[in-house]
Formats: structure tokens, sequence, C-alpha cells
């Protein structure tokens, strides 16, 4: 009798698999060692302390020359027992500036108002301590607000001076505001110059902790698409190989049965699980090929779906076992995804039933209609002999490919009658054949 040409699907959609799961697993180490040591995505690099000494070091020194250089700029004295002091003073505060901003800012005022009302020296009132003022306005650590503080010490500064300047002084209004003037204006310079600073290095971490929480996600996400994929080649694995194993066992009884009395169906059946066991080495070398070398060129992928179900049932189809496809409603229409899982519901329901439910008679039923797409598939076996669900791999790979489409599945022993009952309905929402 004619055989049906056999193609056993699924093999070269697992190669596509790993592929993805050999990437997904590339692009997490990948992550993982970008991510390891801070925030490189952004390209910040903590201070190690050396390098803070460093910084620290140079900005005491700048402010030391600075003041010294500036006083005799604007025309003050120079004296070594005034302004050079007051300089080395204010230059030395600065190596605390990380630690204790805010007083390292207070003794710095507190010797240049104590220098200027001793007349020990005419410097400014307000820019000597700059880097003071900036150090602190530029705090960015939880729980210290260091801009309020600068503000208010350096209004009460020129408060204090502008009184000084007018009482002491013996400067009028208009004097003491053209002496603190420019210092006023300089301040609030200096504070909206560390406010953006401040400012900048918090979008600066908030950026750095969006990406790296975005990479954490995508690492999780690829995580569980590793998952999902070694899952779906398992599942193809079993099926395909179960099935090939069962369609060239059930040949090779049919050929032992037949060799004496009829030669011809005995060669038929040998020549039938020669093909299957020729398809199933070839997609197998093809996987093989895949997980060595991925990325090249393999063979393309065979179609599996409704369409390719009667070619299913022929084969497993024999003398033991008479198998019966109804079907209803267009199914070319069927969309790929459900299709497969179709394809690979009927292809385990009828091979469980082949292998484990001794029975002789089995019945297959896909219905197309009403946004869905229904399977029955039933036998006439003993129920006792199916696998559970529990502990088979078959039946509990049937459920996740039904639940992973949004549709319901279950197996058991038929209600009335001996036998054991297979169904399932997956949703195909806006078909209506």
């Amino acid at each position: 009798m004619d055989r049906p040409t056999v193609r056993i699907p699924g093999i070269p959609r697992m190669a596509r698999l790993v592929d993805g799961l050999r990437a997904a697993g590339t692009a997490v180490g990948t992550r993982t060692a970008r991510l390891g040591n801070g925030f490189p995505a952004a390209g910040r690099t903590p201070a190690t302390p050396r390098t803070a000494r460093l910084v620290d070091g140079l900005l005491a020194a700048g402010t030391t020359v600075a003041v010294l250089a500036g006083t005799v700029r604007l025309g003050g004295r120079l004296d070594a027992a005034g302004t050079l002091p007051l300089a080395l003073w204010l230059g030395a505060l600065l190596l605390a500036r990380r630690r204790r901003p805010l007083v390292v800012l207070l003794l710095g005022v507190q010797a240049v108002i104590v220098f200027r009302t001793s007349g020990l020296t005419d410097a400014g009132w307000v820019w000597p301590a700059s880097a003071a003022y900036a150090t602190l306005a530029a705090d960015d650590r939880p729980g210290r607000p260091g801009l309020p503080w600068a503000v208010g010490v350096g209004l009460a500064e020129l408060a204090f001076a502008a009184a000084w300047e007018t009482s002491a002084g013996g400067a009028t209004a208009r004097e003491a505001l053209g002496s603190l003037g420019p210092e006023a204006l300089w301040l609030a310079v200096l504070l909206a110059a560390a406010t953006a600073h401040r400012n900048r290095l918090r979008w600066r971490a908030e950026l750095d902790e969006r990406l790296l929480r975005a990479a954490r996600e995508r690492d999780l996400e690829a995580g569980r698409r590793i998952a999902e994929a070694r899952l779906d080649i398992a599942r193809e694995l079993h099926d395909v190989v179960g099935h090939t194993l069962t369609v060239v066992g059930l040949q090779l009884r049919v050929a032992a049965e037949a060799l004496d009395d009829s030669p011809d169906e005995a060669r038929d059946a040998l020549s039938t699980a020669q093909q299957v066991r020729t398809e199933a080495l070839r997609d197998l070398r093809a996987l093989v090929h895949v997980l060595r070398a991925p990325g090249e060129d393999r063979p393309a992928e065979p179609t599996a779906g409704i369409a390719e179900i009667a070619a299913l049932v022929d084969r497993m189809r024999s003398t033991d076992l008479d198998v019966r496809l109804d079907t209803a409603g267009d199914l070319t229409t069927v969309p790929a995804p459900v299709s497969l899982a179709v394809h690979r519901i009927v292809q385990e329901a009828l091979t469980n039933t082949a292998r484990h439910a001794e029975a002789s008679r089995a019945e297959v039923a896909i219905r197309c209609g009403d946004g869905r797409v229904e399977i029955h598939v039933t036998d006439d076996g003993r129920a006792s002999a199916h696998p559970a669900a529990p502990a088979g791999h078959g039946i509990r790979g049937m459920d996740e490919r039904v639940r992973a489409l949004g549709g319901d599945f279950s197996a058991g022993p038929r209600t009335k009658g001996d036998g054991w009952l297979v169904r399932a309905a997956i949703p195909v929402p806006g078909f209506r054949p």
C-alpha cells in the first residue's frame, strides 16, 4: 500500500531556540561584567581616597594663593601678621571640607570677621571663603541641606559686614553698598554655580540608577527568556524523539508480522521506518551543528501544523490501532502558533495511546469556530495505563503549550466507558472561520 511522505518537524525550530538562548546568555554575561563595579554606563567612577586628598590639597593651596593675590590685586595690605595667617588658615580648613563642610565654612567666616574687625587685614568679607561656601552649597549627601546653610551664613555675614562698615568703620550707607554689593553679587553667582553643579551630580546619579535598574530588568527578562527557551527545547525534543521512536516501533512491528504473509506490506513498513529514521537523524545532526557552530547556514525548517495532521494520523495507523480523523471549519486560516500547538497535541496524544493505552481505536476531532480551536483525542484503551499528568512530561508539555496561548487543557479517563480523553481549547482572537 502507499505510504505518506514523512516529515519530522521541530528540530530546526529547536536549533533556533538554542541560538536565542545562547545570545541571551551572552547578553546577560556582558551586562553583568559591565555593571559589576559602579556605574560605567554613565561614565562615573568614584574618587579614590588618594585622589580626594590630592584635590583637597590643591584646593587648599589655591585658596591660600588666591587670598594673598586677591588682597594685593584689590589694593589691600599684605601683612605677615594679618593676611598671611588668614590665607593659611582658610586654606588649611579646606583639608576637612568633605567631612565637615558646615564647620569649615563657619570657622572660615569667623576667621575673616575676626581679622577684619581687628584691623589685621582689609581683605574682602565673602570672597576669601569662596571655596568653603561652594563646598557647602554643593553638598549632596542625604539629610545634609547644604545650600540653605550656605545662603543663611552668607546673608548673616553680609549683614554683619554692613553693620560694621556703617558703625565702627564710619562708612555711609552708599559707601557700604558700593563695597559689599560686588561681594553679594559674587556670593549669589557662586552659590548658583554650586547649586548647578549639585543638580548635575544628582541628575547623573539618577541617570546611573535608572540605567542600572533597566539593565537589571533586562537581565531578568533575559533569564526568563533563557528558561523559556530551555523549556521549549526540552518539550520539542521530547515530542519529536518520542513520536519518532513510536512510529519506528509501530512500523517495525508491522513488518515483523507481515514478513511471511505479505512481503510487500513488510517492505513498505520498513521503508517508512527508514524514512522516519533518516529524517530524525538529519534534523538531530542539524541541531548538533548549530550547537557547535551557531549562526552558520542550516537546512530550512520543515512546516508543522494542522495541515500535516492527516499524514501524522496515517503514520500512527496500524493493524492494531485504527485512528480516525474528523475536522470541521477552515483549518488553513488558523494562525501558525496555534496550528503548531494543535499538531503537537495530536502527535503527543496519539503517541501516548500507541505506547501506553493498549487501545484498538483512537479518534481525533478538530473544530474551528467561534474564535477558538478545539481538539479532542480519545481512545478505547485502559485509562490506568496512561501516564499520569504530574509524572508524564508529554502531558505536562501539552498543558504548557495550551496555557501559553491562553487556552484550557485537560487529560484523563473518559466519563463514559473505557479509554482516555485529551481535550484542548485554544482561543484565536478575531478568528471567525
